[in-house]
Formats: structure tokens, sequence, C-alpha cells
């Protein structure tokens, strides 16, 4: 559906059964480990607390990859192109977009795809406000699936997808290599894809970063079981499950789990799961990546590496990719 706002900014709501969202969770509890899929999250109240997060001391991923973006805006817009629509994955509050937009020669419009759509209403009305002459149109839907984009983006001289945040880290490595294969059929020939990437440093750094001192990451873990609470009928207590991060060398990954303080049960839509003290939910893995990682990812999924921009640190990296 499409509600047209101002002549300048159209939404489109592709709006998700609600029985999916208690289907992936009743899936999800009975796994071992239990896991909820880390893209319910971001309701109005988690999407506010991570914009929270972005903002502390101890996650440098947010500062570091918009100091990256800063500094090099001019040479990623010029990579770009004129007359692209820029489509964006997970746009929350499209802070670094902004960025890029003010750089981009005649953009045709700007797309931001989130699954929170109070959050997502709001940031597009800000950048629609900001640049009036610019077409925005905000889309309401889950990019981790196959994606109906309205038919506008179509006319445009290339087709760009722009995934900053590290996000691709949520993703095992299989899922990643799959989304980006949609992705390259979405932009098709010609097409490309601005991607952020938490680079592998010193653990401490990583734990640090998942565990701040303000508690306000454990607030958005735990938030995904009020969610649950309010939108599916439960009964998660939520002050016997507590916040546990840990990075997994081995892997190359943070977990970020839920742990039951004791021996309960909990309903959700009426079906009945049981915790043993100490038993976890998995509620987001964050890889991240090498630049082997980064190349052979590229080579599955049909990308080319074009540039790499990094911070002097080499803490994150802002990869340029085009459809081989």
């Amino acid at each position: 559906m499409s509600v047209a706002l101002t002549p300048r900014l159209r939404s489109h709501w592709l709006d998700e059964p609600a029985a999916r969202f208690r289907q992936d969770v009743w899936r999800g509890l009975k796994l071992r480990p239990k896991q909820i899929p880390s893209k319910y999250f971001y309701d109005a109240a988690g999407s506010a607390l991570f914009d929270q997060i972005t903002t502390l001391r101890e996650y440098y991923l947010t500062r570091t990859e918009t100091s990256i973006m800063r500094r090099a805006r001019r040479a990623m817009a010029a990579a770009l192109g004129s007359n692209v629509w820029l489509i964006e994955y997970g746009s929350g509050s499209s802070t670094k977009t902004r960025t890029l937009l003010d750089e981009l020669d005649a953009p045709a419009g700007y797309m931001p795809v989130d699954i929170s759509r109070d959050h997502l209403r709001e940031s597009a009305a800000r950048i629609a406000a900001d640049d009036p002459g610019l077409r925005v149109i905000p889309v309401c839907g889950d990019f981790t699936r196959r994606l109906r984009l309205p038919a506008e983006h179509k006319a445009a001289f290339r087709r760009i997808v722009y995934f900053p945040g590290s996000t691709l880290g949520n993703f095992t490595p299989t899922e990643a290599a799959g989304l980006l294969r949609r992705t390259a059929r979405l932009v098709g020939p010609g097409g490309g894809m601005l991607l952020g990437l938490d680079c592998k440093k010193a653990p401490a750094i990583l734990h640090a970063a998942y565990n701040d001192r303000a508690g306000i990451t454990a607030q958005f873990n735990c938030n995904v079981l009020a969610r649950i609470n309010r939108e599916l009928d439960a009964d998660f207590a939520l002050n016997s499950f507590d916040h546990y991060a840990f990075y997994d060398p081995a892997r190359g990954r943070i977990e970020m789990h839920l742990v039951s303080s004791c021996d309960q049960a909990v309903h959700v839509a009426g079906q009945p799961f049981t915790f043993a003290a100490g038993e976890p939910i998995r509620t987001e893995c964050s890889y991240k990546y090498g630049a082997r990682d980064w190349r052979a990812l590229a080579r599955k999924s049909g990308f080319r590496i074009e540039r790499v921009w990094t911070d002097r640190r080499h803490w994150f990296a802002v990869i340029y990719m085009t459809v081989v």
C-alpha cells in the first residue's frame, strides 16, 4: 500500500503477517540452543535504545564508521555516480546517510528500508524535510527476505544499495552470501553496493562494546522479551533473564544471549516453553571480518570489490562493490 505524504515523500508498507513473528519465535525457542532472530530487536523502543547505544563511549562502531563516511564522502559519491537510486537496508535513524546524500550528484531518489515502521516514518520525514527536492520512498519491510520494491526506483541510471552499520555481521557467512546474491539481482547489471563491515580486533575492545557500563545494551537485549510479551501474549518475567555477551575468536563473532536465572516456564501465544537455570536464548551473533573474509564473500555473491575505505586503526571498513 502507498500513502502519499508530500509530493516528494511516499511510503510503502510491505506488511509482514503477525503470524510470522509468532512462528519465528516458536521455532527459535524449540531449537538447541534456544534462539530469537535479531531482527525482532527493532520495534520503536528497541530502535530508540539502539540509537542510545550508538552514542556510548564503548560502542566504537558508529563513530568510527561515521568518521570514515565524513572523510571519504566525496570519493564515495564519485564512485557511485550521478542519478542513482540509493536504497538503504536497515536505515534506522539514517544519520550516516545524510552525509552521503549531501554529496551525491543529482540523486534520483532515496529508498530507506526498515522493519520498524514508526522509526522509519520519522527518519524519512526528516530526510525529506532537509532536502525538499529529493524523492524519498520509505519501505517498511524485511530486507532479509526477497523484497518487492516499488517501481519508481527502476527508472534511475543506477541502483545502489547502502548497507551501513555492520548489520551484515548478524548473518552467518552462508546467510550473508545469500543476502548479497539477492542484492546483486536487485540492483542488476551496472548496480552496486556500499557496505559497512566491522573488522576483527582485540577481544577486549569487542567485549566492552557489547557490555557497556551504563547497561543500555542489556536493556536493548531484554526489550525483545518485552516486545514478545506485548505482541504475542507471552509472560516472560523480564527480571529473570540476564544479558550475556562474549567474543568467540575461533568463529570470529560476538554472541549475545539472555540467560535464565532460574528454572521457569514461559508461555508464548499459548505455547509453553521451559527454561533451566543458566539456560541461554541466543539473540544475536555479530561476525567480524578481515580482508580475506570480505574478498571471499564478494566472490561468492556476484560482486567485485572496487574500493575499500578504513580508519587508521583498521577497526571498520566501508566497501564499494559492483555487480560482476
